[in-house]
């Protein structure tokens, strides 16, 4: 049987069993796979719009609670602990990607698409397990797999706009305004690759890939951002 797959990821990677699987199964249920297959009835944009509130409202109890900032940072810190990106990868790590339901198409489309679907599946698996488990047991799996994460984002400075800190820094420490530099493009018109590299003077001080220059210039800032802090030793 389909759901007997899905209670054993439940059991073995959430330590419990779903009282009713088929939420799990439809918080791993994309819009796409409904639409080609009639025999299914529910996606998960609904446990994804609920997810997302639990999960906001979790990140920012753990950040009131825990922390003395302002407004403000509490905002920027929040956003970098539930970024796509973020989640996404949490819900790689966590392994539930063999079990999403998706189209032919789906299933063979852009990386970045892909990084999207797997973090809407993630809230939505919140939406399912606050549903089916409880309050608690939500706070307690956005506990582990993303508000454990909370020490690198600060550490890190990962809550900072990272091409306006890259600059205040470059600034600072170098006197220097740094610039971008597209150093590749790659792939197809519908999925192109670029590759920009982040130079104060003529030091290359990071490189980031990204779908747009936009997106490659933000990663090759937050590498520019890891290597100022690493060599000058800054810890805030």
């Amino acid at each position: 049987m389909e759901t007997a797959k899905y209670q054993e990821f439940a059991k073995e990677k959430l330590g419990f069993e779903f009282n009713d699987i088929n939420l799990l199964v439809t918080a791993l249920t994309h819009r796409s796979y409904v639409n080609e297959h009639k025999t299914a009835h529910e996606h998960n944009e609904r446990l994804e719009y609920l997810g997302d509130a639990v999960l906001e409202l979790v990140s920012s109890d753990f950040l009131y609670r825990n922390y003395d900032f302002p407004e403000g940072i509490m905002t920027a810190v929040r956003a970098a602990l539930v970024r796509t990106e973020s989640i996404g990868a949490a819900g790689i790590e966590l392994g539930y990607e063999p079990l999403v339901r998706l189209s032919k198409g789906e299933a063979h489309g852009s990386e970045r698409a892909h990084e999207s679907i797997l973090a809407d599946c993630f809230e939505a698996v919140i939406g399912a397990i606050y549903l089916d488990q409880g309050y608690e047991a939500a706070k307690d799996f956005i506990s582990k797999h993303i508000l454990v994460k909370i020490d690198v984002v600060l550490e890190e400075g990962l809550w900072r706009d990272p091409k306006s800190y890259v600059q205040e820094l470059a600034q600072k420490i170098d006197g220097v305004t740094p610039v971008y530099r597209t150093l590749r493009e790659e792939g197809p018109d519908h999925d192109k690759k670029f590759t920009v590299g982040i130079y104060v003077g003529d030091k290359l001080k990071g490189t980031g890939t990204g779908h747009s220059k936009q997106e490659a210039q933000t990663v090759a800032a937050r590498e520019g951002v890891k290597k100022y802090r690493a060599e000058n030793k800054i810890k805030n």
